[in-house]
């Protein structure tokens, strides 16, 4: 069977990097080697959260994303600018500045993403009331490196993820549908494009995780489109722009989407390290009296996404700020305030997009069965032999990570320096107990002319 072929918007620039072990200890899912003095990233592994991006000292990775020229490849545009895009912005800006530079970008129409937020929380709020029967807590599908993290590390959890579509991929289904049909146009010609804080997102356009099949054209990066902004602020065109209540703005920071869905036995969880420890204990049953974990693999939430341009903290500052000014001219009733701007006809319930999430094993030893097993068995033994400190020091994550490259021929065991040096130590001795051995030759001594003479005498 051919191996699946992965796509990732992370990419290792080779030339930058110095070997340095920091990205293989940051990775969660243990998806990089360093050999022979550089990183390797093991596809099937990536999950495209950024974190070894966000922690290399060299700035050896970059994240792949589209540029404004793509907008050309078709007669009509829309973006979806999300909650984590307005969090780059005080408070004092008005939406209506950033939505009128974004149409002077070249973008013909904005759909705000927060508007598909509230009708994702609905579906995620009529799910927890009527699921029945299953384990708990019940665990959030927005973030797709989070749901990626499940597929390779958890696969067991898989059945607790909440089947509803991320807000942008439910937004690019609609829009494209219905300018499709109100301006008589062909869906090819239509390109909907998104404005990511994270490359899990851009990677899931690519190459989705959730959704059957993306209308998302496209993504540009957060930071490079908020420099072109700041220069086309505002202007004088008329822009109609659907957008949500403060509840679907919410989203863009943690919490947000627990609020928005009016759940109070949750909890919010964010950075990729605290989501794998809180996975491990959901897998290990410890909490079950839970209803329900949002869980996001960028710190602070969307707004701390990699390819944000401010500050997390300052962005949290903002986008708080602006929720609270919208808040006070809603009604206090949540469903009331959503009801507001959930006007929308014929928005798409997600399951009928939703693609079923299935279990992505990140180590298969061998295709053949019996082969895989006696690998195994000699993994086993290898890693007995190691030292169990998982140092990093070998280029692999863990001893059990060198173990398994051991057997699989990509590595030696000798790569670790504890076995080197006992290796070495084992050697050296050898050599003395040799020398100990061989009998001293001693060479004749040579008598200079003056000796020779002297002795004829």
């Amino acid at each position: 069977m051919a191996p699946t072929k992965y796509y990732h918007s992370v990419q290792l620039q080779q030339d930058k990097c110095q070997g340095c072990v920091s990205c293989v200890k940051l990775c969660p899912t243990e998806a990089i080697r360093v050999r022979n003095g550089q990183a390797e990233i093991l596809a099937d592994r990536c999950i495209d959260c950024g974190a070894c991006a966000a922690g290399c000292p060299y700035h050896a990775f970059s994240v792949r994303s589209d540029t404004l020229e793509g907008l050309t490849k078709y007669a009509y545009n829309i973006v979806l600018p999300a909650p984590s895009l307005y969090s780059q912005f005080p408070a004092s800006v008005p939406l209506t500045d950033i939505w009128q530079g974004l149409h002077n970008l070249g973008f013909d129409e904005i759909f705000d993403v927060s508007l598909a937020s509230e009708y994702i929380a609905c579906e995620i709020e009529d799910y927890i009331k009527n699921y029945t029967g299953g384990r708990k807590p019940l665990i959030s599908s927005t973030c797709p490196a989070v749901l990626r993290l499940i597929q390779v590390k958890f696969p067991e959890l898989i059945k607790q993820v909440v089947p509803v579509l991320a807000p942008v991929e439910a937004a690019a289904i609609y829009v494209k549908r219905e300018a499709a049909a109100r301006l008589q146009m062909p869906p090819e010609l239509i390109g909907v494009w998104f404005i990511s804080p994270c490359p899990s997102k851009e990677t899931n356009i690519r190459q989705s995780v959730d959704v059957q099949h993306t209308e998302l054209s496209g993504s540009f990066g957060l930071a490079e489109i908020y420099g072109l902004l700041l220069k086309n602020l505002g202007g004088g065109h008329e822009l109609h722009v659907r957008t949500g209540s403060s509840y679907g703005l919410s989203w863009g920071a943690y919490g947000g989407e627990i609020a928005s869905a009016g759940i109070t036995n949750g909890l919010s969880v964010h950075g990729i390290d605290n989501v794998y420890d809180i996975l491990e204990q959901i897998s290990m049953n410890k909490m079950p009296q839970l209803d329900y974990v949002e869980c996001l693999s960028c710190k602070g939430g969307c707004l701390g996404g990699l390819l944000t341009a401010e500050n997390k903290f300052v962005a949290e500052c903002n986008l708080r700020q602006r929720i609270s000014a919208m808040r006070a001219a809603e009604p206090a009733d949540r469903r009331e305030a959503m009801a507001q701007t959930m006007v929308l006809q014929d928005f798409p319930a997600s399951a009928a997009y939703r693609k079923k999430l299935v279990p992505r094993p990140m180590m298969q030893l061998d295709d053949d069965i019996m082969e895989a097993m006696k690998k195994f068995e000699r993994m086993e033994e290898v890693l007995c032999s190691l030292p169990g400190l998982d140092c990093g020091a070998c280029g692999a994550p863990s001893c059990q990570g060198l173990a398994e490259d051991i057997v699989q021929g990509k590595a030696h065991e000798i790569d670790c320096i504890f076995k080197l040096r006992a290796s070495v130590h084992k050697l050296s001795r050898g050599m003395l107990e040799l020398a100990k051995q061989i009998p001293i030759y001693h060479e004749p001594k040579m008598l200079n002319n003056t000796e020779d003479e002297r002795n004829e005498g």
